[in-house]
């Protein structure tokens, strides 16, 4: 008897650590299953693709955001980042689409620096540091464009947002570009397996001769080129430059992505595919609901509760840690 009740309770837990591992691929399918049984005109190529474009974005910011929440941090300005990028994108147009670009880029990699020296110099609180950019950043932006919005008259750029190879677009392309390159950094680099140290013993990280602080600037630069990235992509898809709306809650859409995907929020843990299929899992969640007529309100209601949920299972497996 005292035999079986340890056999259930050994293979009850084995099957909670599965779901808190694995739940956001498992929850991706159910959807994915779901829709293709009862919601009209769901396995159609444009609705795919729509669907793929939507969330690409979303992607790249997560990316970034991962990242930073693998050091136990996390950055709220990522939204802000991409209306800046988004402002500054059509102001240098006119010198050619690399200055554009690469002006919208440095604007990323110089909020990202700002947050980076505010957290690991300063020692600010991420959440804090991180904060000040959140508001200021969108007000720049409209600073930077006057309150108006500007029309993109790049034709490159114009043809990066809505063209494609192979039948996918150059976004959806770019996102899962930039996923293969995040994964190999974190994974197989030595910057990788540094982040990862910082996030999971700082104290231990310093006394063992990494370079905290380089590590954690690092980190927040390539999380505000990533939002840059991800502004740029924005602006082009919607062929105009509106810094009151580009990147409105992708901090909220971003980190419930990572979380759910599994990275921990308390840092040495960082998991790019999950982070992926989180931001998928968003977008499914997203879609399903409005194609069944419910309101996109409904769908942030259902995405805060996914994050209480995340958390919660992340609070289990650190008392099993323990």
């Amino acid at each position: 008897m005292a035999e079986a009740v340890a056999r259930r309770t050994v293979d009850t837990a084995t099957a909670r650590r599965w779901l808190r591992d694995n739940g956001v691929y498992a929850a991706v399918v159910l959807l994915l299953v779901y829709n293709l049984a009862f919601t009209a005109n769901f396995a159609t190529v444009s609705n795919v693709t729509t669907q793929l474009v939507q969330v690409a974005p979303v992607v790249i910011v997560a990316l970034g955001m991962a990242m930073v929440i693998g050091t136990e941090g996390v950055d709220l300005s990522v939204g802000s980042v991409m209306a800046i990028a988004a402002a500054l994108l059509p102001l240098y147009l006119g010198y050619g689409l690399v200055a554009g670009v690469v002006t919208a880029l440095l604007a990323g990699a110089v909020a990202g620096l700002l947050n980076g020296v505010l957290v690991a110099v300063v020692r600010i609180q991420p959440i804090v540091a991180t904060l000040a950019l959140l508001v200021g950043g969108r007000g720049l932006a409209i600073v930077l464009v006057d309150g108006q919005i500007k029309d993109i008259r790049n034709d490159a750029l114009l043809s990066f947002g809505s063209g494609d190879a192979a039948g996918i677009p150059y976004v959806v392309w770019l996102a899962a570009v930039l996923s293969i390159a995040v994964g190999l950094l974190v994974r197989y680099t030595t910057f990788g397996r540094r982040l990862v140290a910082v996030g999971d013993n700082r104290s231990a990280s310093a006394l063992a001769g990494l370079p905290v602080r380089r590590v954690l600037i690092v980190t927040y630069v390539l999380s505000g080129l990533l939002a840059a990235v991800a502004g740029i992509v924005a602006t082009a898809r919607l062929t105009a430059s509106d810094p009151s709306s580009i990147g409105n809650l992708y901090e909220l859409s971003a980190i419930t992505a990572v979380v759910v995907g599994g990275t921990s929020l308390s840092g040495g843990r960082v998991r790019i595919l999950g982070t992926v299929m989180g931001a998928l899992l968003i977008q499914l969640i997203r879609a399903t609901l409005i194609k069944n007529d419910l309101p996109d309100s409904i769908a942030q209601l259902v995405q805060a509760a996914i994050i209480v949920l995340a958390v919660y299972a992340q609070r289990e497996r650190r008392a099993g840690a323990a």
